[in-house]
């Protein structure tokens, strides 16, 4: 099941008892953009810091939902810059082939299973 952003943080800042209120005091946001992220209608995604933020207030892993959000954590954006050229085509058959695209994870968690 695809996770959402939204009902994510919702429910794991519920889970921790705050107020929409209480934890945009904490990360020093206005809460009704907190309320726009909760219900995914906010008109970009959130800042790294802002994602970092809020898993660290929710104990959520960051790098999870750095990715949920639709950003790249500013650490592999090198690793994209030295071959944005073959960005595409790693993307459109990844969402071409779905089997090429399970292969590819299933091969990173192997690797990073090994460290």
């Amino acid at each position: 099941m695809t996770q959402d952003f939204g009902k994510l943080i919702r429910q794991a800042r519920k889970d921790k008892g705050y107020s929409q209120r209480d934890l945009a005091k904490v990360l020093g946001l206005d809460f009704t953009y907190l309320s726009k992220l909760e219900n995914n209608r906010a008109d970009y995604a959130p800042k790294e810091e802002v994602i970092r933020g809020l898993a660290r207030s929710l104990d959520l892993d960051q790098e999870e939902l750095i990715f949920l959000a639709g950003r790249i954590p500013h650490q592999e954006e090198d690793l994209l810059k030295r071959h944005y050229k073959s960005m595409p085509t790693l993307f459109r058959r990844m969402r071409e082939n779905p089997e090429f695209a399970e292969k590819v994870l299933q091969e990173a968690i192997k690797s990073e299973e090994l460290k």
